[in-house]
């Protein structure tokens, strides 16, 4: 599902998970998603 979301909408969809707090387990998900993208790059860079 979320190899379907364009990166723009990815990334958009991470910061505003982060900025209203919601579940750890979410924005992990995002996150392994944008790294898997080469999106992000340091592995330990804070949620």
């Amino acid at each position: 599902m979320l190899k379907d979301l364009s990166d723009d909408l990815l990334l958009h969809s991470y910061y505003q998970a982060i900025e209203h707090q919601l579940s750890v387990d979410f924005i992990v998900i995002l996150k392994n998603e944008l790294f898997r993208r080469g999106m992000l790059h340091t592995a330990g860079q804070n949620t």
